[in-house]
């Protein structure tokens, strides 16, 4: 494992340099919040299966990938679990690296575990502050030697942040990870961190800034683009302050606010933004199914399932990111569709189809089964004919023939459902029942309920199941032979089950989110006193038409990032066109753009994805673009309400043509021919676009030429209609 796996889990090169200096790393193992019950009742999150794989082993892969050398994972609640994990796990026997767990029952906040381990005087340099649900890639070299620059100008450079841009809905206020919105203030320059606010009054993007704030920064960007990583390079004196101020619980809410509030000792925070490296923070359903989705489609590279690494076992890559393991029995009219992930030992009946979900191990799954976006662990039971659709199913669960989970439904551990019973959306059931006193997200940021017994043992849980069953409870919640416990919605968190499933948001919560963004928006342009959300606040002097530029054209790059990642969520997600409008609205008014750039930049996301998919040959290039042209027409046509838009996606194509995409340059004319049998771009369009050229240089007529007979054809085309109207 070990020569193999150094090569495929390095990050960067850079690392070599961090592996000489001995670099240290604190992991908060018990970083779990309360959106995660009921799951995390019976085992520590961070021993959750991410695609198969624990966890805490992407933290820790990254960790010693990055060069770290000394690892302290600290425990709390169910430390147990977390403990005998580390201890039996391979981690324990690798060279130049030490993971050193530290338990503490008495501990209940990030507060309490860092007080600790400065008691504990085992930190003994700059360190890296993790919790155990990071999954990250990102190199850190750059951000470790940014910090200990700035540390030796200042010695009050105690933090350096890790951010990477992430734009939140409008409709929603939460980033892709279903986390809120997040405001930050950040000198431009210096790339001070100068506020930090996770909410916003009334959810309507106001903030209030300090005016001395304003006056005392020459150089300011306000942001609410940027995604929090929860990776921290801390100095030593970080574990001080929290030890100096017993108020300091919250490592943001607490910690970072304080900091930045405090006048008085000047201690300062900095930011350090990723651009191509992936990093991000699990801490409810939504993030969990995001970043699941990332890494089946690489963007976690080398920490994906076919390459190996602590924890996983060796899948293979087939076509359209479909992974399997090495022993499995699927039946030949199975049908396995793309984006999917298929465990050892699992068994796969007839005609059962299952698309965009990960199958545990050693799960046996029956005939007529319909699988689709769900996550599946290990030792599962599905009989024939079930149904499930965006849900969460724990190890050791039994569904019975003809059963239904409904969108956003979670299954706990070895719970039963019953023959034909319908699981309603959103339904958290467990063996456990629901806790009378539910910890809430704004008290301490990990504590939990360690008083709960601990359900790993096989014989505790027969045990359990065998009284529920003599009980008859609860088999009328979850119809005939059911086992388990149908937890309420607590009150004010109905809207949080949405937000927070791995289910996709319903289209009619987007349309009344939406109407309510528009609303608000309209209010807020009345009131000229409030500050933009988002964007950089500068003095005159300061001011720059090359800046103004250089941050129009990022924006625009962004815009058309996002743009794609939505389009190709509604093809591998087979979301309908009408959600996908939704979700593209969305993104232009949180860009501020009109309907041509949407229609140029899904033109491009359909192009891209043409180019993508398998093909053996030009022509097969050809039949694909126009496959798919003809597929997503209604998407594109409705951003295509005048000419001047039309023309923009024709600009598009020429650019594609020129410089990313000129595999499509012998095929302009013939895709041009497509769209307008299509009735996606008009003829006026198509000879406007002609004219407009006639006054430019040759080497800008380039694909007017090579269209020059299918022009001239819909010119003669245009005269004989022209004058049979007159006749």
């Amino acid at each position: 494992m070990g020569a193999q796996r150094k090569g495929a889990s390095r990050v960067s090169e850079d690392s070599e340099e961090l592996a000489r200096v001995s670099l240290q790393a604190v992991l908060l193992a018990d970083s779990f919040t309360t959106k995660f019950r009921p799951i995390t009742l019976e085992r520590p999150k961070v021993l959750l299966p991410l695609v198969n794989v624990p966890m805490i082993n992407y933290a820790l892969s990254w960790l010693e990938s990055a060069g770290v050398e000394e690892v302290f994972v600290f425990c709390c609640a169910n430390s147990k679990q977390v403990i005998d994990y580390l201890e039996n796990s391979e981690w324990v026997s690798l060279p130049d690296f030490a993971v050193t767990t530290i338990e503490s029952h008495n501990s209940i906040s990030a507060g309490d575990a860092l007080r600790l381990i400065y008691e504990r005087n085992v930190i003994h340099g700059d360190f890296v502050l993790i919790t155990g649900d990071t999954i990250s890639n990102m190199p850190l070299t750059q951000a470790l030697q940014e910090h200990k620059d700035r540390k030796k100008k200042d010695s009050n450079a105690v933090m350096t942040m890790v951010v990477k841009r992430s734009k939140p809905s409008p409709i929603t206020h939460q980033s892709r990870l279903g986390t809120d919105e997040l405001f930050m203030a950040i000198d431009h320059n210096s790339k001070q961190l100068l506020y930090y606010e996770d909410r916003a009054d009334d959810s309507k993007g106001i903030i209030h800034l300090d005016k001395s704030l304003l006056m005392d920064n020459p150089s300011i960007s306000l942001h609410n683009d940027l995604q929090d990583c929860y990776i921290d390079i801390c100095s030593p004196e970080v574990l001080s302050l929290f030890t100096d101020n017993f108020d300091y619980q919250h490592l943001r809410r607490h910690f970072v606010k304080g900091l930045l509030l405090d006048d008085i000792m000047g201690y300062k925070i900095y930011t350090h933004e990723i651009c191509s490296s992936y990093a991000a923070r699990i801490d409810n359903y939504r993030s969990y199914d995001t970043v699941s989705k990332d890494i089946i489609q690489r963007w976690t590279y080398p920490l994906v399932p076919d390459v190996k690494f602590f924890g996983n076992s060796a899948y293979k890559l087939e076509r359209q990111g479909m992974y399997r393991a090495s022993e499995i029995l699927q039946a030949r009219s199975a049908q396995v569709g793309p984006f999917t992930v298929i465990g050892d030992n699992s068994k796969i009946g007839d005609n059962t189809k299952i698309t965009n979900s990960i199958i545990g191990q050693g799960c046996s799954i029956g005939s007529n089964v319909t699988i689709e976006g769900s996550y599946i662990w290990d030792n599962v039971t599905i009989e024939d004919g079930c149904k499930l659709s965006h849900a969460i199913v724990c190890d050791g669960v039994i569904i019975k023939s003809g059963a239904e989970l409904e969108a956003g439904v979670i299954l706990s551990f070895k719970v039963v459902v019953g023959d034909q019973f319908i699981v309603p959306s959103y339904s958290k059931v467990s063996l456990f029942q629901q806790p009378i006193n539910q910890d809430s997200d704004d008290e301490l940021e990990y504590a939990d309920n360690s008083s709960v017994a601990d359900t790993t043992d096989k014989s505790n849980n027969e045990l359990m199941s065998k009284s529920l069953e003599m009980q008859g409870w609860p088999a009328s919640e979850l119809g005939n032979g059911g086992i388990g416990h149908v937890w309420s919605i607590c009150e004010g968190s109905v809207e949080e089950e949405w937000r927070h499933s791995v289910a996709p948001i319903p289209a009619d919560k987007l349309e009344k989110t939406l109407q309510k963004a528009t609303d608000d928006e309209l209010e807020l342009t009345r009131d000229a006193n409030v500050l933009p959300t988002s964007g950089e606040l500068k003095s005159d002097s300061n001011v720059s038409d090359g800046d103004d530029n250089e941050d129009s054209r990022d924006d625009s790059i962004h815009f058309e990032k996002e743009v794609e990642a939505t389009f190709l969520r509604g093809v591998h997600e087979n979301i309908k066109v009408d959600n996908v409008i939704l979700e593209v609205n969305s993104l232009r008014l949180s860009y501020n753009k009109v309907a041509a750039d949407c229609a140029g930049a899904l033109f491009y996301s359909l192009m891209k994805f043409a180019l993508d998919s398998p093909h053996g040959s030009s022509s097969e290039l050809l039949q694909n673009t126009t496959n798919i042209i003809t597929k997503w027409k209604k998407l594109l046509k409705y951003y295509l309400t005048d000419m001047d838009e039309e023309i923009e996606v024709i600009l598009k194509f020429e650019e594609m043509c020129l410089e990313s995409a000129k595999e499509f340059t012998p095929h302009f004319t013939k895709i041009l021919c497509h769209l307008y049998d299509q009735e996606i771009i008009q003829e006026d369009a198509i000879l406007r676009w002609d004219d407009e050229k006639k006054e430019a240089d040759d080497s800008d007529k380039l694909f007017v030429k090579q269209a020059e007979k299918f022009i001239e054809w819909l010119r003669v085309a245009s005269e004989e209609e022209d004058d049979e109207e007159e006749e």
